[in-house]
């Protein structure tokens, strides 16, 4: 080996300097966002009794 194999040259310290150390850790909250698939309907969700016991017993 010769000298010069062992100094960094300008590219090397360049790529060095910005990919030298691993970016900070994030989080699995930071990564997941969650939303409702559909807005909400206040004439579909109230609940009709009589509805009900239509649906579920004839």
């Amino acid at each position: 080996m010769t000298h010069q194999e062992n100094v960094p040259d300008a590219a090397q310290a360049a790529r060095r300097t910005r990919f030298g150390t691993l970016p900070e850790r994030i989080g699995l909250a930071d990564m997941v966002e969650e939303r409702p698939a559909t807005v909400p309907d206040p004439a579909r969700d109230t609940y009709n009794s009589d509805e009900w016991l239509v649906r579920t017993c004839l």
